[in-house]
């Protein structure tokens, strides 16, 4: 009987001892076993940066589709399912096809050492592949020089959206040193959309499009974007836009609007397309107000949101998007990891939550305790009490407060768990 992908993906959690060894040599040994599908894909548009990847890859991948093209998409992690990950042409990967790429990725590797998000990044490059498209957005999953999407020479397009302090103990200390590994994804002579930067960052950026005879298009140099009553206004060499507000809630995703349209802009896309990228892009855990499930007949009368950023500039972004919403008791439940600068996080959110509510994350290895989150909480200057569950906070939060908003964040794997069993 054939295996199902769960248990395929479960054999290839074993093939390394870690869950991230950042090098391509194991990635490229893979490659050349499958005959270098890497070389076989459809134009590709290579996204990475610290916050707004997976906004921006769903709003380009909103325009393509709008303009009638075939688009294909990596991304992680997933939320519920690992087919999220991989999207061919329009379409989640259905099981058979997961299961049989798996397969053969897994007899490919021959029991070699290498990482989870290593084969099954090979796994996605190898569909992608097989199936005809127009563009394939792959999604950068760690800093961008040796991880594993960065094995196409010459994309179509490269994309680096803001850069901030995260994933330290893989990417370095310091902003130039994390600019350093994440402008690796950019390749000589090819084009590449830059969101707005820190200026050191920028400096790291533009040495190395400098040096390999780059043509840049960056926020504040070759174009810009800014809100206008309910709209928003884009200018570049070519012209103004007049456009809606994304349909991403949050001031933030304005910023990755100016990217996507620029990325647009320069593939010759009409107005009308960026139109759509903006109108029709969805993307799940980003200030998604939950709507049915479980957890939200619980909440009764509450307004309940969920957000899965984990690190300071996320929490910059939700609090800038809690300042757009109606003044409204709002109250945390947070589950973090331990790798997270969790006490940055809670920072920016300190004049807008009542009270945090901390909660363990299920069946997460590296998950701070209900107790520990709490305590960062505290030290950042709000008030807070461990929980045992989400579901116990949303019934407390309830009896104290019953027409409160109510935001579950800190966490993708906290997020995942909620729509997984609530969604």
């Amino acid at each position: 009987m054939t295996q199902g992908s769960d248990v395929i993906l479960e054999r290839m959690m074993a093939l390394h001892p870690k869950i991230i060894d950042l090098t391509l040599d194991r990635v490229w040994r893979l490659l050349e076993a499958l005959d270098n599908p890497q070389n076989k894909l459809p134009p590709v548009i290579h996204i990475a940066g610290t916050n707004g990847k997976g906004s921006t890859q769903a709003m380009i991948r909103a325009g393509l589709e709008a303009a009638g093209l075939r688009v294909h998409a990596y991304t992680s992690p997933h939320l519920a399912r690992f087919h999220e990950r991989i999207r061919l042409a329009g379409a989640l990967i259905s099981e058979e096809l997961l299961t049989d790429i798996l397969d053969e990725c897994y007899a490919a590797n021959g029991g070699e050492s290498i990482t989870y998000f290593e084969i099954t990044t090979v796994a996605a490059i190898l569909a992608f592949s097989r199936v005809p498209a127009d563009y394939v957005l792959l999604e950068v999953g760690l800093g961008g020089r040796l991880d594993a999407t960065n094995v196409v020479e010459q994309p179509a397009l490269s994309v680096i959206t803001p850069i901030d302090i995260d994933h330290q103990q893989f990417l370095g200390n310091t902003l130039p040193e994390i600019a350093g590994e994440k402008a690796g994804i950019i390749k000589q002579g090819v084009p590449c959309v830059i969101g707005r930067q820190h200026e050191e960052v920028m400096a790291v950026i533009e040495h190395r499009a400098a040096a390999l005879g780059v043509p840049i298009i960056a926020q504040g140099q070759h174009w810009h974007i800014e809100a206008e009553r309910d709209g928003v206004v884009f200018q570049d060499d070519t012209g103004l836009l007049d456009l809606p507000r994304p349909a991403l809630p949050g001031p933030h995703q304005i910023q990755n609007a100016g990217m996507v349209i620029a990325a647009l802009r320069h593939l010759g896309l009409r107005p009308e397309v960026c139109e759509a990228a903006l109108r029709n892009a969805t993307w799940p855990a980003r200030m998604q107000r939950l709507a049915t499930g479980p957890l939200v007949d619980a909440a009764k009368g509450a307004d309940l949101w969920l957000d899965g950023g984990h690190n300071p500039a996320a929490a910059i972004a939700i609090a800038e998007t809690l300042a757009e919403h109606p003044d409204r008791e709002t109250y945390l439940i947070t589950g973090m990891l331990k790798t997270k600068d969790v006490s940055g996080y809670f920072k920016p959110l300190a004049s807008f939550a009542r009270h945090v509510y901390a909660v363990s994350i299920e069946n997460e290895a590296a998950t701070l305790s209900a107790q520990e989150t709490a305590d960062a909480a505290i030290g950042a200057g709000l008030s807070a009490t461990p929980m045992p569950s989400v579901e116990a906070a949303v019934a407390q939060i309830v009896q104290d407060a019953p027409h409160a908003r109510i935001l579950i964040c800190g966490s993708l794997y906290l997020a995942g768990d909620i729509l997984k069993t609530h969604g």
